[in-house]
């Protein structure tokens, strides 16, 4: 291997006629490190979310002792994937049939992940002992290679009598720059808990030596987790104290330091959990560092009372004082914490589900989200509403509300999404194009719903918000950004004069007819229409109101042509259906011809977009089908398909569950 020294003589030798400037170039290149792929990487995709890898401590008692994940954006609010259940089977990576205390570590080139859980199936086998460690491996998350360490029959001379090796992690040594893979053991005879460590091999499959005694804590100690901070080594574990009797009368959180990991290590004999002085017990500390600031998290469980709980630090030593919550949709028993990218999240979202939204939507520009449909509803990482559909070449846009969260109890609206498909299954979402603070005088602060139209290479998007009247924004582009194209609202409630109530003046939708003529129609409880300018941003001429025989019409209307005959779509009685009437004019006369869509399982309300798209017709529109907080106020977009009868009148829609991705012939 070349010195720097040697790679200098070496150029020298070879190039004395080259100019000085050269040489340097070459020296300086011998000197200065590459950055690494694996540096690029980090910076194309920075560190926004968390995962969790946990053992259950809830529900049926022999799937407990399971691997499982969960993500959050905050590091307080957590989202179990693949619907809490393990996302690999213990039976299919571990000895006794059970994995605990699962540890989860990036590898410091960012290329790797690594795991090690306890390898124990209590629920099944009891406390009498374990053999040993599982030892687990990925590049992306998802994928995991496994061997399992038997410490009694790989090291049957000091490891024969072993009796318990408990909580393993990892952690890298910066000096050795090796892995180093540490754990809790205990032997039969001997009620003494102290930490072993060894180094990982290079495979991450196995030990390079036997392990070897890492620390003796006085009283004894388990669940170790290590941190490197400021050239210290810190050693959270679960400790105690005893009297002269050897009587344990304190347990909980205490810490040890050292500059090296082979030690020695400095006990302070401090507690650092809130708990220490109560009758509450807690185990299995883990610390992680949070991504946007300095703060650390140390979090425990409070195995005997069923909850799970943290507090905060940014030194290591001094901790807040009063323990917080977090806030979940699963019960976890001693696990750890790693950040992770929007793309790693988005990869653990497509196998499993369950990721929030937050780490799947783009923010950035540039970025987009990929997704695959499986059936409706169509999105399931955001509550979506009022449906509204362009078709332009080979790409469907789909416009849509956003209802804020699951599970709420008025309507929350505060921005609107967009989403293109090539075969409405493949999804492309983008950055939010348009929020309702992009409209300064929208007062009422709703984001209700809208429509997008396109115009001599212009796009239009017409929208409700409550009170404060129908706008309309402009882009250059169907993803957006949109931008107020008045500054103004183009409809207020003084157009509808025929109404009395405040959210009259909502639901736009546009209609661009053969002639090139622009329609907008609107309405709650009534319906009106008008016709638009050329520049799409000005009415033309009077306000009317459209009324036939049999029109019980509620809100959402929606227009539409299929061989030569308009057809209007619209809300009808509450809880809503859709009906629809059809006529030769877009002025009429409307002839009813009945419901079209019924109501939409547990949403009050329904809301339709009508197109054709590469020869077929779908029918969009929402229900509250996301399991488990859908409803009313928190919706999602459906596809299913919609035909017509022979004399033009279309056939009853079905809402199904499986959507557009059956196999119909084409009409």
């Amino acid at each position: 291997m070349y010195t720097t020294r040697n790679v200098f003589r070496y150029t020298l030798s070879k190039t004395m006629k080259m100019n000085r400037y050269f040489i340097l170039l070459v020296v300086l290149a011998s000197i200065i490190p590459k950055t690494s792929s694996a540096q690029k990487k980090v910076q194309e995709a920075p560190l926004e979310g968390y995962l969790f890898a946990y053992f259950e401590g809830s529900g049926k008692l022999l799937e407990q002792e399971q691997l499982r994940f969960a993500v959050s954006k905050d590091a307080v609010n957590w989202y179990a994937l693949n619907d809490n259940k393990p996302i690999i089977p213990s039976s299919q990576i571990s000895q006794t049939g059970g994995i605990r205390d699962p540890h989860i570590l990036r590898s410091i080139d960012n290329n790797s992940f690594y795991m090690v859980a306890t390898d124990m199936y209590v629920a099944k086998n009891g406390w009498g002992s374990n053999p040993g460690i599982t030892m687990l491996k990925s590049t992306d998350l998802i994928s995991w290679q496994h061997s399992i360490i038997d410490l009694a029959k790989a090291y049957p001379k000091n490891f024969g009598n072993v009796k318990w090796v408990w909580a393993p992690q990892t952690i890298y040594d910066i000096r050795a720059k090796k892995y180093l893979v540490y754990f809790t053991v205990q032997f039969h005879g001997d009620h003494k808990l102290d930490f072993y460590s060894a180094y990982a091999n290079k495979d991450f499959t196995g030990f390079e030596q036997e392990p070897k005694l890492m620390f003796s804590a006085k009283y004894g100690a388990i669940d170790g987790d290590l941190i490197f901070k400021d050239g210290i080594y810190h050693l959270f574990y679960k400790g105690n104290t005893k009297d002269s009797k050897g009587k344990e009368f304190k347990n909980g959180i205490q810490k040890a330091t050292s500059k090296s990991l082979q030690g020695p290590w400095t006990e302070d004999f401090k507690y650092l959990d809130a708990y220490s002085d109560t009758s509450v017990v807690v185990e299995g500390s883990s610390l992680f560092k949070l991504n946007h600031n300095d703060e650390y998290i140390l979090m425990y469980d409070l195995y005997a009372n069923g909850r799970y709980e943290f507090q905060r630090s940014t030194d290591l030593s001094t901790f807040t004082k009063k323990p917080e919550s977090f806030t979940k949709n699963f019960n976890p028993r001693h696990g750890s914490v790693i950040s992770i990218s929007k793309i790693e999240a988005r990869r653990l979202h497509a196998k499993w589900g369950g990721v929030t939204s937050a780490l799947l939507q783009p923010t950035a520009s540039a970025d987009s989200y990929q997704f695959t449909s499986k059936g409706n509803p169509i999105i399931k990482h955001h509550y979506t509403a009022d449906p509204a559909a362009m078709v332009k070449g080979d790409t469907l846009w789909l416009y849509a509300g956003h209802d804020f969260a699951g599970g709420q109890k008025n309507y929350k609206m505060k921005d609107w999404l967009v989403y293109s498909t090539t075969d409405m299954q493949n999804w492309t979402e983008y950055t939010v194009p348009l929020k309702i603070s992009d409209f300064s005088w929208a007062k009422s602060g709703d984001a209700f719903a809208a429509h997008v139209v396109e115009r001599n290479g212009k796009y239009y998007w017409y929208v409700s918000t409550n009170w404060s009247g129908i706008g309309v924004a402009v882009s250059d582009h169907p993803k957006g950004p949109f931008r107020d194209a008045l500054g103004k609202p183009m409809l207020t409630n003084k157009d509808c004069f025929a109404s009395t109530h405040s959210w009259a003046c909502i639901d736009p939708a546009v209609f661009i007819d053969d002639d090139q003529q622009a329609w907008i129609f609107w309405g709650n409880k009534q319906c009106y229409y008008a016709k638009l300018k050329a520049n799409m941003v000005e009415i033309d001429g009077e306000v009317k109101q459209l009324d036939f025989e049999g029109f019980n019409f509620t809100e959402a209307p929606w227009v539409h042509k299929y061989n030569g005959k308009y057809y209007l779509t619209y809300a009808t009685e509450f809880p809503e259906k859709i009906a629809y009437a059809m006529a030769d004019r877009i002025e009429g006369p409307y002839q009813y011809k009945g419901i079209l869509n019924e109501i939409a399982g547990n949403s009050n309300t329904n809301h339709q977009a009508i197109v054709q798209f590469k020869d077929k017709w779908y029918f969009i529109y929402h229900n509250g089908g996301i399991n488990n907080d859908g409803g009313s106020y928190s919706r999602s977009i459906c596809i299913d398909h919609l035909s017509y009868n022979p004399d033009g009148t279309i056939k009853r829609v079905v809402m199904t569950t499986e959507g557009v991705f059956d196999k119909l012939p084409k009409q």
